[in-house]
Parts: C-alpha cells; sequence; structure tokens
C-alpha cells in the first residue's frame, strides 16, 4: 500500500468528517465526542438517577436499561442568555426533551421530544408552572421522519425570550408574561432528558405501548454547541 494512497484516505476521512459537522460559525461545542466530560447525571430529579447515557460514535446516546429508570444529563456549566445548536434524532415512542435554564433538579423550561404523540418542538415546563406554552408551526413541513434533525434554541433575558429554530426555520418565538422559575433565577444548565416510565403489561415488564419508552428506543444527539449572549 502507497504513502499516497494512505494519504488519500486520510484526506479523504478528513473531508468526509467535515462535510458532516453543521455547527455554525461562532458556536462552541459543549461536547466533545469522545466521552461525557463537561456533563453530570443529575442525582436529585425524580425522573431517575441511573439513566443510560453514553458517548458512542461521536454522538451523545441515551436509552433505558434498566427499562423503567429515566432520569437528566446536565452540563456542568450554568448559562444565562445562549444560543444552543444541535442534532437529534429521535426513535418512534421514545420521550424527552432539552432542559434550558435548567436547576439541578430538573426545574427547567423544556422543549419537548414525543414523536408518539407528535409534540417534538413544543415549549413545556417541568416540575414548574409555566405562563405561556408553544406549538410548533408547520414543522411537518421540514421535518426529517426517522433521521437528524438540527434544533436551535436561543434563551435570553430576565423575563425569558425563547425561541425555536428546527432545521433553519423557525417554530416559534415567545415572551413569557414573568420569570416562571421560583425566587427568578436567570440562568441554568443545559439538560438532556430521559423521561421514566412506570407502565408495564406482564411481571417480566413486556412493553404495553402505554408508557414512555419502547425498550430498544433510543435519542442520539451531536454537535452540540453554544454561543453565549450578552
Amino acid at each position: 500500500m502507497s504513502f499516497k494512497y494512505i494519504l488519500n484516505i486520510a484526506l479523504l476521512l478528513m473531508i468526509t468528517s467535515f462535510a458532516s459537522a453543521q455547527i455554525p460559525a461562532g458556536f462552541k461545542p459543549i461536547f466533545n465526542g469522545k466521552n461525557l466530560k463537561g456533563w453530570h447525571i443529575s442525582r436529585t430529579t425524580h425522573q431517575g438517577t441511573t439513566p443510560n447515557f453514553r458517548a458512542e460514535d461521536g454522538m451523545i446516546v441515551v436509552s433505558q436499561n434498566p427499562y423503567g429508570q429515566g432520569g437528566i444529563l446536565l452540563t456542568d456549566k450554568k448559562y444565562k442568555n445562549f444560543d444552543l445548536y444541535l442534532e437529534a434524532k429521535i426513535d418512534s415512542f421514545s420521550n424527552g426533551g432539552i432542559f434550558i435554564r435548567s436547576s439541578e433538579s430538573g426545574v427547567a423550561y423544556q422543549v419537548e421530544f414525543d414523536e408518539s404523540v407528535g409534540s417534538t418542538g413544543n415549549l413545556l415546563s417541568e416540575r414548574m408552572p409555566i405562563s405561556k406554552q408553544a406549538k410548533t408551526e408547520g414543522r411537518e413541513k421540514v421535518w426529517k421522519e426517522n433521521d437528524w434533525n438540527s434544533f436551535r434554541i436561543r434563551m435570553e433575558g430576565e423575563i425569558p425570550h425563547i425561541t425555536l429554530w428546527i432545521n433553519g426555520v423557525q417554530m416559534w418565538d415567545v415572551t413569557q408574561p414573568k420569570n416562571d422559575f421560583i425566587a427568578g433565577v436567570t440562568e441554568g444548565m443545559i439538560g438532556l432528558q430521559s423521561h421514566w416510565t412506570a407502565l408495564f403489561s406482564s411481571a417480566a415488564g413486556d412493553w404495553n405501548g402505554l408508557g414512555s419508552w419502547q425498550p430498544g428506543a433510543m435519542h442520539r444527539y451531536r454537535n452540540i454547541a453554544i454561543k453565549e449572549l450578552p
């Protein structure tokens, strides 16, 4: 095998790698693609404390193992005003989401991930009331089913102003009437949620179709990056 051939292969791999990277200019990666350095699992959330988050092939992957056990993976760092970018591939019959300005126990605004009921991209909250929810508009026109889709979430202001784009198209833009966090918190962690599952059809734990996750389902994340705003 010639040196020129090896060099050509190496260049091809580099080009392929750069072509697959979709992080916008000005955004700083917060996942290194190798391990979960800079992230930690919450030990205080009601979702569960042993979720199966792992780094795999340049992605953060989450599934339920053991089945029924959910949880939250959080950034070590807290953020106030920011643009968050990531790409996600969401299996059917799996429930999770992106937490923004999250507390350690998972009190947060949430962008929902749930294809089973078509609510992916909706703005909800976790463990607190939300003054103003939002639903995606026109998502079906840009959504790539069973494939990678990009999410960009901008959050800023003491009174939260939140905007969502999916695959570069704006889905909603919401300013809350007030800060819904207890004591008016204005910063928090980025979180990836695996919703807990409690419904089984038998003592053996067979899935009955009514729980939050089908066994074997996964959420996959890649190209996770953030741009902090003034």
